[in-house]
């Protein structure tokens, strides 16, 4: 609405810009036509070991994606779902090609047979079962008379190929998977063996961070000493304040004015007849349909409602008037609201449980059911005399016994109104007292039915007008940003925050946004402030206001980060806690060097603890966390033997063993082998494919389209 007003007042700037625009279009034809290097047509939206995927391409299968997902995914989530998906694919054919890995029609067939595709009724024979010949005939009579559903199972068949060539491909994989008798027994031992230890432990935290300097040049060592640690994308931080187009007070007081005002009659002057005539207002018209089609954002809603269905706030209130009585106006979400009761039904929806005893042939029988009628009812009255002792929990008797879908919920159908039941569960739905249970037999089966609860229920018709802001209040917000725009523009970019506080606005960072990110906290779904922050012309202190849902926002670029490794500045928040931690194991150790544990203990004003059935699978100590390192060395020493001091996660360790306990015996270990097999294995598909694009040389373009 506020760009619509703002268009309409700047005419002459718009036919001006249009122009501009038309003339770039006819001049940029020229410099990117093909005599002039060519343009994007045909170019390519990733490059893959030097193999390009086509952007021609790469739209066809985003628009398939589009229409296979549908509206939940956004432009974003397709192009990125499908460049993962085209990227694995390139990377994976490649390797198809290397090994020369084909899929035969016989392998297809067979891959349909064991696949969801072998449960298309299509591809069935009359028990239901997939059949080859019935498969391969209606592949053919598609091809013959249903040419849409032909190209769709071409587009399936295609999937089909690479799914089969991929299981292929990570099956030969798995068969060199192996793990033998001694990797199995290393295993073994790993969980069972056990080992006692006393400990003391002078924690990292004992010596403050305040004490600890670390220079820029040790910073970029360790960097350098742990390059994969810190390699890091391309990405951006901004800044933004957001403007946003929401009603004012007196927007608010209009529309609440606007709704009361047509609580009553009115009088008005009928020039055609020279006379007066009094209009009904809500409380007094005899017509609420056609009223609230005129006067109402909110259309006449017929349908009864029970007390949980109205809004909560006022649900009480309502459910407490009577017939023609008035309730508001009141806010409820973005609306000023007045109800009026229109009628009222006592008891009007009742909430009840059944247990089902369905019989062979009854409607909507589950086939399995091969009792008769007669075997059916006495069923039915068997369990309805059980159900009617006091002691007898109904839900229990529900779940175990019943044939209906509502079993696993003990029978609970919820509350319903009359007229949504077969018509004999109605009657003694709504004809019977609460905690009434009894028997009736419909066209689905046998029911034996307990009434669990009543409620009345109110016809409510509802006076609304949703609070938007008004023009003026538009136009202030336009004037607002605008001059909060010009204002940082003026100047230096360091005064963005400044000036925001000066004019009471929030500002908000959005911090190592990547390059195809689409979502910006705060704004949501912010494509163009992407595009706009990764462009090559703008640079750091930059600002730029944009149109976003429901208002503006005026974005401020504040740093830029280059892909590779990180600038010490940039590691720093990572690297600073880790070389502190070096730097205080370094004074711990030189101030505690020869001392045993009782020594360190009192030194350092810390106690010897004991921990006892450590294991190397879990090398977890109690009241100090997880310490690898610590419960290796443990391992490694013999009993009664006590370490040197140990650099440990959560500070230095000095440790004594006190008992070593060897795992119990086993005659082989090839259950252990074995199940170390199965786990590799089942990591193949994932580990192996990571690999392979770990090593891959990707260069992604979409940021170029997109």
């Amino acid at each position: 609405m506020a760009i619509l007003e703002n268009i309409r007042k700047r005419t002459t700037v718009l036919i001006l810009i249009i122009g501009m625009a038309l003339f770039a279009f006819v001049i940029s034809g020229v410099f990117t036509s093909n005599d002039f290097g060519g343009g994007k047509v045909g170019s390519a939206v990733a490059e893959i070991n030097g193999e390009n995927i086509s952007i021609d391409d790469f739209r066809k299968e985003v628009e398939t994606a589009s229409r296979r997902y549908g509206p939940n995914f956004s432009s974003m989530q397709l192009v990125n779902t499908v460049y993962d998906q085209e990227v694995r694919k390139a990377i994976l054919n490649q390797q198809f090609e290397d090994l020369g890995i084909e899929v035969e029609s016989d392998q297809i067939i067979e891959f349909v047979k064991t696949s969801g595709y072998a449960q298309i009724p299509d591809f069935q024979d009359e028990n239901g079962i997939f059949n080859e010949e019935v498969f391969k005939s209606a592949i053919a009579d598609w091809k013959a008379n249903d040419p849409l559903r032909y190209d769709a199972w071409l587009q399936d068949e295609k999937s089909i190929i690479q799914a089969a060539k991929e299981r292929i491909y990570f099956n030969l994989i798995k068969g060199g998977v192996a793990a033998t008798l001694a990797e199995g027994e290393f295993d073994y031992n790993a969980s069972n063996k056990k080992v006692d230890i006393q400990y003391v432990r002078v924690p990292y935290s004992s010596i403050p961070d305040s004490t600890i300097q670390v220079s820029k040049s040790e910073i970029q060592a360790y960097i350098n000493q742990h390059k994969d640690d810190f390699e890091q994308e391309k990405a951006r931080d901004i800044r933004f304040v957001y403007f946003e187009e929401k009603p004012s007070a007196e927007d608010e007081k209009a529309v609440k004015d606007a709704v009361v005002s047509l609580v009553g009659d009115t009088v008005e002057y009928m020039e055609e007849r020279n006379t007066t005539d009094t209009i009904s207002g809500f409380r007094n018209t005899q017509n609420m349909e056609a009223f609230l089609d005129r006067n109402s954002d909110i259309k006449f809603d017929t349908i009864y409602k029970a007390k949980k269905d109205l809004p909560s706030s006022v649900a009480d209130t309502l459910m407490a008037l009577s017939v023609g009585e008035l309730h508001g106006p009141y806010r409820d979400g973005d609306f000023f609201k007045i109800s009026k009761i229109m009628d009222k039904k006592s008891n009007g929806s009742v909430k009840a449980s059944h247990i089902l005893f369905v019989w062979e042939g009854a409607e909507r029988a589950n086939p399995n059911i091969t009792r008769t009628k007669e075997e059916a009812e006495a069923r039915a009255k068997e369990i309805l005399a059980e159900a009617q002792k006091a002691d007898v929990v109904f839900t229990t008797l529900a779940r175990e016994n019943s044939d209906g879908p509502s079993a696993p919920r003990g029978g609970d159908l919820g509350y319903f109104q009359e007229g949504v039941m077969a018509d004999a569960f109605n009657d003694f739905a709504f004809g019977n007292p609460v905690g009434t249970i009894g028997l009736v037999e419909t066209q689905f089966g046998y029911h034996v039915i307990k009434i669990d609860d009543k409620q009345d229920v109110v016809q409510v018709a509802t006076l609304a007008r949703e609070v938007e802001p008004s023009e003026e209040t538009i136009n202030t917000l336009f004037t607002e940003a605008t001059k909060f725009e010009m204002e940082t523009l003026d100047a230096e970019p360091e005064a963005f925050g400044d000036i925001a506080k000066d004019g009471g606005f929030t500002v908000r960072p959005v911090n190592k946004i990547k390059e195809m990110d689409e979502n910006l906290p705060g704004l949501a779904s912010q494509r163009s402030v992407v595009q706009w922050a990764f462009n090559d012309d703008t640079k750091v202190g930059d600002i730029r206001r944009f149109n976003v849902n429901n208002g503006y926002a005026v974005v401020q670029l504040t740093k830029k980060y280059k892909e590779g490794l990180m600038t010490p500045e940039e590691a720093s928040a990572t690297a600073l806690p880790e070389i502190r931690k070096e730097k205080k194991a370094e004074q711990i150790i030189a101030a505690n060097q020869n001392k045993d544990l009782d020594a360190i203990a009192s030194d350092n004003n810390v106690t010897v603890n004991s921990a006892s059935a450590l294991t190397i699978k879990s090398p977890t100590i109690p009241g100090a966390g997880r310490e690898p390192l610590v419960v290796g060395t443990a391992f490694a020493l013999d009993q009664e033997q006590t370490s040197d001091l140990i650099e440990g996660e959560t500070g230095v360790f000095k440790i004594k063993v006190t008992k070593k306990e060897d795992a119990p015996k086993v005659e082989n270990f090839s259950t252990y082998a074995n199940s170390l097999k199965t786990s590799a294995a089942n990591r193949v598909n994932g580990e192996v494919y990571n690999a392979l694009k770990e090593k891959a040389e990707i260069e992604d373009k979409r940021a170029t389209f997109y």
